[in-house]
């Protein structure tokens, strides 16, 4: 999973950045202190690995992994070259998600680049840019398809949707908003359309709003009826709370969280709404020599599970031993379980479900 993350300048996406991934990316108080996109990648929290290589003490433990993408703030005009323009337009493309950081936090030491705190008009300032730059992309692919469809008539099946697309978009709606069947939602993410891409607000708040209830906050409030509207996630956040915590001990960070009412720290709610909004789940192989997570969208078959680790495991699949997690930590290790037939020999049609621990059987 890749997730970019994008918002105005001074909003906060460094300091979050910083706060998730402790990669040390460059933070400041002034306009474009982001130039070139700053990349971590974070290990997936998941208690279930951590349990099953209690079970199984191997060489090496992986968890699945979720990389953070940093980019540059987007300003009014980046379509047309403002700012880092389309430098910053080309980073965005190349990920899965976008977590747009909206400032909702009142500090006049530090500067917002349109003079004042307003959520609502900060995300229409950037889904207008990213509409901006779809069109383009849209108008060339249309001017191509016209000229390819005087060999091959089937194209104007995608012209005359692209048409609609394109009408959509100057009314200012975002592509992801937009009707479309599966080939037409296949064809926006071949031509990775940016308005296209889920979307999770996280909602920078102060500490305080925090410790009153974010629900305080009017500009969460705000977010969170554009988001609803939408069908996009939202995701009350304190950059600098999180800044605090980033360094702690996990029994430290627990007690910090609780004294201020908050059960979980903002890395892991990002994580499980990403994975939630992409359709993603876990499973999980187990033995001496690793404990591993892997990460496949929900509806994947065996087969194509196997295939993450190795294509030849597709290739030669024969069928996977399957446990779910809850069975094997009932049973207390694999032997118990498969004394008690719990250990099941599924088929190429089975479906992976999340916290599958799983054992594929293969021959090349």
């Amino acid at each position: 999973m890749k997730l970019g993350i994008v918002g105005l300048p001074n909003v906060g996406k460094s300091t979050l950045f910083n706060a998730i991934t402790n990669a040390g990316a460059q933070s400041a108080n002034y306009a474009f202190c982001t130039i070139e996109p700053n990349v971590g990648v974070v290990p997936v929290p998941d208690e279930r690995v951590d349990r099953l290589a209690e079970m199984h003490h191997p060489k090496k433990i992986t968890p699945a992994v979720v990389e953070f993408v940093d980019i540059a703030g987007l300003v009014s005009g980046a379509s047309h070259g403002e700012g880092l323009g389309n430098k910053f337009l080309s980073h965005i493309r190349g990920t899965d998600a976008v977590v747009h950081v909206v400032r909702c936090f009142e500090d006049d030491d530090i500067v917002h680049v349109d003079g004042s705190v307003n959520p609502a008009r900060d995300i229409d300032t950037i889904n207008l840019e990213l509409i901006f730059a779809d069109l383009e992309t849209i108008e060339r692919r249309i001017d191509k398809s016209v000229k390819a469809m005087k060999g091959d008539k089937s194209l104007s099946k995608e012209v005359d949707f692209l048409k609609r697309l394109r009408s959509e978009l100057e009314k200012g709606v975002c592509a992801r908003r937009a009707p479309a069947d599966d080939g037409e939602k296949e064809l926006m993410s071949e031509m990775s359309l940016l308005t296209a891409k889920p979307v999770i607000y996280a909602c920078n708040l102060s500490e305080s709003d925090f410790q009153r209830g974010v629900e305080s906050n009017a500009g969460y409030n705000a977010v969170r009826q554009i988001a609803a509207a939408d069908g996009d996630e939202v995701l009350p956040i304190c950059a600098e709370l999180e800044a605090q915590i980033a360094s702690l001990e996990p029994s430290e960070k627990e007690l910090f969280l609780a004294e201020l009412g908050v059960g979980t720290g903002g890395l892991d709610l990002l994580i499980q709404r990403g994975y939630s909004l992409l359709g993603l789940i876990s499973f999980i192989t187990a033995g001496g020599p690793e404990v591993r997570a892997w990460t496949v969208t929900k509806g994947t078959k065996a087969p194509q599970a196997a295939g993450k680790i190795h294509s030849d495991f597709e290739r030669g699949f024969i069928r996977a031993e399957v446990i779910s997690f809850d069975e094997l930590m009932a049973c207390g290790s694999m032997a118990a379980a498969k004394e008690k037939g719990l250990v099941r020999s599924e088929g190429k049609s089975y479906v992976i479900k999340d916290g599958d621990v799983v054992l594929f059987r293969f021959n090349v």
